[in-house]
């Protein structure tokens, strides 16, 4: 199926980034630009890429890089749900499309998992950005607990096959897990 018109001009321009180096930061600042154009809009999401589940946010890609640089999916939020503290390992640019989240950050701090103090709640067309470089463990949750929400995100990889971890906020301990992707 071909990628809307809106989407693909947002894959094109972010394998042009990846294309012209790999200058994390450079690559961040304009995936950064491309996808609040991106979600300035919100006409071209494709429904199948839009249902909620009951119990658990969704995870569907729209489009991997054939050479699995960067990939791009869209989650989506039932009312109230939200991810457990994790991180990413590369890369991620996140765009609000409908709805809204919070986002609380957190850092590692003598082996244990703490609140960096710093908070987010992304509106539609607000940004977000998580590194390794900068910052890459959150929570995320959907703001509203009678509504879908939903973001498109990008990220430095193929993020479905990606090797990352959930943490236990009180002992700090890791688990690892890979998310795959709900129309996989």
């Amino acid at each position: 199926m071909p990628l809307p018109s809106r989407l693909a001009r947002f894959v094109d321009d972010v394998t042009a980034l990846v294309d012209a180096g790999d200058d994390e930061m450079r690559v961040v600042a304009g995936c950064s630009e491309a996808m609040r154009r991106l979600v300035a809009v919100d006409d071209w999401l494709p429904e199948a890429m839009a249902k909620p589940h009951p119990k658990y946010y969704q995870q569907y890609l729209l489009h991997c890089d054939p050479r699995e640089r960067f990939s791009v999916v869209s989650f989506v939020w039932g009312p109230g749900q939200k991810t457990p503290v994790h991180d990413h390992t590369v890369w991620g640019v996140i765009g609000m499309l409908r709805g809204g989240e919070t986002c609380a950050r957190f850092e590692r701090k003598d082996g244990r998992i703490v609140s960096s103090g710093e908070a987010a709640f992304l509106k539609p067309g607000d940004i977000d950005v998580v590194s390794p470089a900068i910052g890459d463990i959150h929570r995320v949750a959907n703001a509203h607990d009678d509504r879908v929400s939903i973001s498109i995100h990008a990220y430095g990889a193929d993020i479905g096959k990606v090797k990352r971890h959930v943490f236990d906020v009180e002992s700090g301990a890791a688990k690892e897990f890979v998310s795959g992707y709900a129309n996989a």
